[in-house]
């Protein structure tokens, strides 16, 4: 368990404490569901990956985990920021994140958000199609151009999560010249830079071979591109995917390690092709928040079928973590506030939504004795849980707190039904309110 949990996290009597402060308080102050965000551990993955790259190199992955406070935090570590909406470069401005250090991504930004890229001086754009090209040109955008590339790489990982094999909606394809046909378009436009190419193969990868197949196209194509076209790419921005361990039976790469290695085989395969080696940059979402982050649940109804299975159900579900009914994701979880208690029978840990797919975890050992009240820790909850929420059902979207050196602050309150009903309107047009 202790692969999985925050680095601060620690068990005091039976009871899990994170970032110096116990679980049932921070239940009980903030109620459930609720995802604790431990920022020493947040801190210290990106740490690992301004070690293996340079801070400046690093743009966090904003889809995983946005807020202000986030991006805050970010500019203090002197990491970039990716966002793919403008919602999310509305959020970094808020937070008066620097603008040239932020990537925009996204396969079909709208004019007005690559107006808003304009205006606030974003310091890159990732082009992905032909349309794009022409919104740009139209809007007469100023940022640097990176050319998204899909180099027909499938990662191994779930088939929702691959983006960088040929038949996706990301990026220009390498087969029948596309890619090719893409970047002669970027370089004729007048008013933008094209400095490099991007690509991003998949999410939560364990097996470092897919990057490898990837760098390899990739240098043979920029060898041609440097003989057709006269461009040199400066940048290779090769995206983030590192998966990390959400149970006990995965283990989480080591990003010095892993860039060291990506490192390795672009020097060996721009040099093979005599191109010059680009400066190597990434774009790690999961594996800087994911680990830093638990949610924490009460228990709410035990249901018993003899012969069948135990069905636990808890105060959340797939409104605040969406990724086991959508991936398949495997999470372990267990009583935060009996974490010495023996280990029962298998049950199946459910939320409280309309729905028979609303399983947080089909199958998890939790102690025989669970019962009504008991708080439920699942551990690995950083990323794409709270920034995937809903309101299904109607239900308030959860808080986030971070902790640090025993103290806690609410970096997003919890929604209520206020909240929930502050935009709707009446038959005749009214506000409720």
């Amino acid at each position: 368990m202790r692969e999985i949990l925050p680095d601060t996290a620690r068990e005091v009597s039976g009871r899990l404490e994170i970032g110096g402060l116990p679980a049932g308080e921070l239940a009980d102050r903030y109620g459930t569901p609720l995802v604790v965000l431990d920022r020493a551990t947040f801190e210290a993955r990106a740490r690992a990956y301004g070690k293996a790259l340079g801070a400046d190199h690093v743009f966090y992955a904003g889809k995983a985990l946005c807020c202000v406070a986030i991006c805050e935090l970010l500019a203090e570590l002197g990491l970039g920021l990716d966002v793919c909406t403008g919602g999310e470069l509305e959020t970094a401005t808020a937070a008066g994140f620097p603008t040239e250090n932020i990537v925009f991504h996204g396969n079909n930004k709208s004019s007005a958000e690559l107006q808003q890229a304009k205006d606030f001086a974003v310091g890159r754009i990732v082009v992905d199609s032909l349309d794009e090209l022409d919104r740009i040109e139209a809007i007469g955008a100023t940022s640097d151009l990176l050319l998204r590339v899909t180099p027909g790489v499938e990662a191994h990982t779930h088939e929702f999560v691959q983006t960088g094999q040929e038949d996706s909606k990301f990026g220009f394809g390498l087969e029948g010249g596309v890619a090719m046909d893409a970047l002669k378009r970027a370089l004729q436009l007048k008013a933008c830079n094209v400095v490099g190419i991007h690509v991003h193969i998949g999410s939560q990868i364990f097996e470092m071979s897919a990057f490898d197949l990837a760098v390899k196209r990739l240098a043979t194509f920029l060898a041609r591109a440097r003989d057709e076209l006269d461009f040199t790419a400066a940048e290779l921005n090769l995206g983030g995917g590192l998966g990390i361990a959400h149970n006990e039976d995965e283990m989480t790469p080591d990003p010095v390690g892993s860039w060291d290695r990506i490192r390795a085989a672009v020097e060996r395969e721009f040099k093979a092709n005599g191109l010059e080696v680009p400066e190597l940059f990434a774009e790690p979402g999961r594996s800087i928040v994911g680990s830093a982050a638990v949610t924490l649940y009460r228990v709410g109804t035990i249901k018993k079928i003899p012969g069948v299975r135990t069905y636990v159900s808890v105060d959340g579900g797939m409104s605040d973590n969406i990724r086991p009914a959508l991936y398949g994701a495997r999470y372990e979880a267990f009583l935060a506030e009996r974490m010495d208690a023996p280990k029962g029978p298998r049950v199946t840990l459910s939320g409280k939504h309309c729905e028979s797919g609303d399983v947080l975890i089909h199958d998890v050992h939790l102690p025989a004795d669970t019962a009504v009240g008991d708080l439920v820790c699942i551990p690995a909850t950083g990323a794409y849980t709270f920034s995937m929420a809903s309101n299904y059902n109607r239900v308030p979207r959860p808080a986030v707190v971070m902790v640090w050196n025993g103290e806690a602050i609410e970096i997003v309150e919890r929604e209520t039904d206020y909240d929930l009903l502050r935009l709707d309107r009446r038959l005749d047009g009214s506000s409720l309110t």
